[in-house]
């Protein structure tokens, strides 16, 4: 019959220290590769603690108090183990906890908000590129700090436990981005929702048992984005510019916005992107870094003219990619000199061009809102809608469409 493995480690807490600078020393008990852990209530500082040993260092008091705890508690975990195993009991770490600390004194892990969150952070952390992207864990992130703020200025705790998270809390926090860190409402209802899914988190887990968001509703405010139309487009393409700097930007905005590609995209994209099809067609074949999802874009005259324009560019060359894109702040800065110099009264930015692309270069001009979608690389229609205008000129055309119809029918 194989032998169960037991195991016990102590350890300490450095990442939350107690508010006198020591850190809580733990317990973990292994059984067969299971285990759980328990707050002993004992601590140290983190100076005098010896891992490798798992005791305290020197020979003070409460170093050799912790230590005596340390060895005892081995020697016991050690004898209820082996008088389980004669028994011919089924071994588990729990059941020894319970035989350790008395069924009824088991000391009860206490879930805290903030530390759920920092959990979930962690996790999110170490799927950036898969799963999510770094923009939504700096968000995540951000949620975090803003909560630890607002529970030290509300409650005077650095944490909360869960058990405490309730409806007030909810709408306190809404009220505290808004008032303390002047979030409009849609950003608001951003951090809303990463508060949600940490709430969501802990009653599918049943850490909690009522949910803090029942009967709060949130409504977004539609936001009107901004778009270049066609002529402003060609006028930006055919301007020219004294300074390379600028010209370089210019060529990525206008690539971007006749590709529909967002800016981490077009920076990314390399040569095994573009494909030819049977018809000699050239397509850019390229996951979106966002949600992976593939864009089918079919590459016009200009965007290619832009390709061949910098096929020999040093940068280039060197990253393996097509175009040589300046980080997004630069970017954005120097599109507001591109508009000025255009003479066009728009706040431009590196994504204005994707919502010039869904709007102007294909809605425009009769292209369906489906195969709009699949070329932005959308999973649904309701998010193509979030970036494409309907503009009178589709509306004009369409219902002269209706007019030539009806006075078919009417002859």
């Amino acid at each position: 019959m194989k032998r169960d493995s037991f195991n016990v480690l102590f350890f300490i807490k450095k990442a939350k220290l107690l508010k006198n600078g020591e850190a809580s020393v733990c317990m973990r008990i292994t059984v067969n590769g299971a285990r759980v852990e328990n707050n002993i209530h004992k601590s140290i500082e983190p100076a005098l603690w010896n891992q490798a040993k798992e005791c305290a260092k020197g020979k003070s008091r409460k170093s050799c108090d912790l230590n005596a705890y340390i060895e005892d508690a081995r020697i016991k975990l050690h004898q209820t183990f082996n008088e389980l195993e004669e028994q011919g009991q089924f071994i588990t770490a729990r059941l020894l906890q319970e035989k350790f600390f008395g069924q009824d004194q088991v000391p009860e892990v206490v879930r805290t908000l903030i530390q759920t969150i920092q959990e979930h952070n962690d996790q999110c952390r170490e799927l950036v590129g898969k799963d999510y992207a770094l923009i939504i864990v700096r968000r995540y992130e951000s949620c975090k700090r803003y909560l630890a703020e607002l529970i030290k200025l509300k409650y005077d705790k650095e944490d909360l436990p869960l058990s405490e998270v309730n409806g007030e809390l909810v709408r306190a926090f809404e009220f505290y981005l808004k008032t303390e860190k002047e979030c409009q409402q849609n950003t608001v209802i951003r951090y809303m929702k990463c508060l949600k899914k940490i709430t969501n988190l802990a009653l599918a887990n049943e850490w909690i048992t009522k949910d803090p968001f029942m009967g709060i509703k949130f409504h977004e405010k539609e936001v009107i984005r901004e778009f270049l139309t066609m002529d402003e487009l060609l006028t930006i393409y055919h301007k020219g510019f004294p300074l390379e700097r600028i010209t370089i930007v210019r060529d990525v905005f206008i690539f971007a916005a006749f590709t529909g590609l967002a800016f981490i995209d077009v920076q990314q994209l390399a040569p095994e992107h573009i494909v030819e099809d049977s018809n000699g067609n050239l397509w850019i074949h390229k996951p979106r870094q966002k949600k992976k999802n593939m864009c089918n874009i079919p590459l016009l005259d200009i965007p290619l003219e832009i390709l061949r324009k910098y096929a020999k560019h040093p940068a280039c060359q060197k990253k393996n990619c097509l175009l040589p894109v300046p980080c997004n702040q630069k970017m954005n800065s120097y599109l507001k000199e591109i508009a000025g110099l255009c003479l066009i009264n728009k706040t431009l930015t590196t994504h204005v061009a994707r919502h010039s692309y869904a709007t102007s270069v294909y809605l425009a001009n009769g292209v369906s809102i489906e195969n709009v979608a699949k070329m932005l690389g959308h999973s649904n229609i309701k998010m193509t809608q979030h970036y494409a205008r309907v503009l009178d000129s589709s509306i004009l055309r369409d219902m002269n469409n209706v007019k030539s119809v009806m006075s078919k029918a009417m002859q």
